[in-house]
């Protein structure tokens, strides 16, 4: 994978979080996410300071919270079931207007839609700052299991192909006067479907086999071994500690 390959998430800046070590980046967003998951549901002071903190390292990097904001549209369809809890739930109830909802639902919507916020929030935040091969290489800096790697950077290489595919199948179906509107009329669209999954399977094979004849032995090549400093790991780890002592903070309040 070449060493400027980027992605549509990726913010390119000159920042410090930028020009942080990938594997410390990955490694400070994982263990913010863990913090914010044990943090308990009802400390909602604490989630504050949580969003402060995200808010605070987009701000750094010198993104815009407007876009930070946007990106968090794509968990809605995730979080969609939550909002049925209150009415599912059982236990104590409140009337809220007309509608008798459980107490318990509530605050069990609440907590999947707050940490799943902050997840989304901080996994977009390593996603604009870092680029793919930045990232690849920082998850097998991590100990990730090389074919893991290797999948992943496949994975991202080839899917915008692969959507390219699927397009033009569209508007060659769409161009001879195919229109699926009905559920009977998905044969068509299964089809394709089955079409694209042997080219894209035979395509990986004929990749695979042109990497073997060129030395390929597992791993990809790595472009630039700098590794991590010491203060790179400090000033990345900042975050999840302070993630961390705000979650201790919640546990051990009142």
């Amino acid at each position: 994978m070449a060493g400027g390959q980027s992605h549509r998430l990726f913010e390119p800046g000159c920042s410090a979080v930028h020009r942080m070590a990938p594997e410390c980046k990955v490694a400070a967003t994982v263990a913010f996410v863990l913090a914010v998951v044990a943090t308990p549901r009802g400390a909602i002071w604490a989630f504050g300071l949580d969003a402060a903190i995200i808010v605070g390292v987009a701000v750094m990097a010198g993104i815009p919270l407007a876009r930070l904001a946007r990106r968090l549209v794509i968990e809605l369809p995730f979080l969609a079931f939550a909002l049925f809890l209150p009415f599912v739930g059982g236990g104590d109830q409140v009337d809220v207007g007309p509608l008798s909802l459980s107490v318990a639902g509530l605050w069990g919507a609440w907590n999947i839609v707050i940490k799943g916020t902050l997840g989304v929030a901080a996994t977009s935040v390593l996603a604009a700052t870092t680029a793919v091969p930045e990232l690849l290489r920082g998850l097998e800096r991590l100990r990730m299991p090389r074919p893991l790697v290797a999948i992943t950077s496949f994975m991202v290489r080839y899917g915008e192909v692969i959507t390219d595919d699927l397009r033009r199948m569209r508007i060659a179906r769409e161009s001879r006067g195919y229109d699926p509107r009905w559920f009977w009329q998905a044969r068509a669209v299964a089809t394709s479907a089955g079409a694209l999954f042997i080219r894209s399977y035979e395509r990986g094979e004929r990749v695979y086999v042109a990497m073997l004849s060129r030395g390929y032995d597992g791993a990809m090549p790595a472009i630039g071994r700098t590794r991590a400093s010491r203060r790179d790991w400090l000033v990345a780890l900042a975050v999840p500690v302070a993630a961390v002592t705000i979650c201790v903070a919640a546990l051990v309040a009142p």
